[in-house]
């Protein structure tokens, strides 16, 4: 698996899943979830709504993932994960990588082999971008290091549910501004 970080707009990803920084309520927000909810367009909250009156009726836990269409986006999957906020005491890191792991396994459900993820947005969960960036580099390189180890149902420990089954090629961190943008790069060597 390939790991990149640039600087960019997510919403203008030609890829096959972006990455929404979502709240739990998957009803858009502003930052990166507002984003994404208006550029994919109305499509996009309707299906959300139906996901909150079926399957989420008490929101989409911290650290979860689901996946959307694109609707109008170029990607065809967003895929909703809700980060844990720093500012309401939800500081356990382990809460914060499960994001990333989450996202990558339903990319995998979906057949997603190229996606792309914002880096968090630092300002509304509290977190700091230094902090983030170890994180989650530290989790998708985690992940992609047991996808490759895995061949067939289990090897090595490694069981299909915790690496999907479809192949992640490539992971780019897609980051907002220069301060992010050199965390990542950092963390990435």
């Amino acid at each position: 698996m390939r790991i990149e970080a640039v600087r960019g707009d997510i919403t203008h990803e030609d890829v096959d899943a972006i990455v929404n920084a979502a709240n739990s309520s998957l009803l858009g927000g502003g930052g990166v979830d507002g984003a994404i909810h208006r550029a994919a367009g109305p499509e996009l909250l309707a299906e959300c709504m139906e996901l909150r009156r079926t399957e989420l009726p008490d929101g989409l836990p911290v650290g979860g993932a689901v996946p959307t269409a694109g609707y109008r986006l170029r990607a065809r999957w967003v895929i909703h994960t809700v980060g844990p906020n720093a500012r309401r005491g939800q500081t356990d890191p382990d809460l914060l990588a499960s994001c990333f792991t989450s996202c990558l396994v339903v990319a995998t459900e979906v057949g997603a082999p190229h996606r792309r993820l914002p880096g968090r947005e630092r300002r509304a969960y509290g977190w700091d971008v230094d902090e983030v960036a170890r994180i989650a580099v530290g989790a998708v390189g985690a992940f992609g290091s047991r996808q490759e180890n895995r061949d067939g149902v289990e090897v090595c420990g490694t069981d299909v549910r915790e690496v999907g089954t479809t192949a992640v090629e490539l992971v780019r961190f897609v980051l907002h501004d220069d301060r992010a943008l050199e965390a990542f790069s950092r963390e990435l060597g």
